[in-house]
């Protein structure tokens, strides 16, 4: 996982060079790239702070050994929700937000509040009916 640390901190201050130097070679005018290669960096340095902090906490894995064995990585990675249609409604309900934001206002409205009904949904998924805990 500390390969992967030093990947992901890499390719995010690369992408911060990058962007910068690329707002100055156009004068930052153009606001639709520079933003773009700042957040990709900023999710770059987020994925490399998430893998050092769950690094910390469980310490060497089997990717870090080099002798290690691909059978060391059986067991358990999650939980997962059984037969879940709340992650498709939020799926619809975000693809109901980018055509709001392309053809109306109401249709970006009707989006929000699909999602938030969709997301609640989701979070509270195990707190009542078959799978309650």
């Amino acid at each position: 996982m500390r390969t992967n640390v030093k990947l992901f901190t890499i390719l995010g201050v690369f992408l911060i060079i990058v962007a910068t130097v690329y707002g100055f070679w156009v004068r930052w005018t153009e606001w639709a790239g520079i933003p773009a290669l700042y957040a990709v960096a900023g999710l770059s340095l987020m994925t490399a702070v998430f893998l050092w902090l769950t690094d910390r906490k469980f310490g060497q894995g089997p990717d870090d050994d080099e002798h290690g064995e691909i059978a060391q990585y059986a067991g358990t990675y999650g939980s997962f929700a059984p037969w879940s249609w709340w992650p498709l409604g939020l799926g619809v309900a975000c693809a109901g937000l980018v055509l709001g934001l392309a053809l109306g206002w109401w249709i970006f409205l009707v989006g929000v509040g699909l999602g938030i009904y969709f997301l609640v949904g989701w979070v509270f998924e195990y707190s009542k009916g078959d799978h309650a805990h």
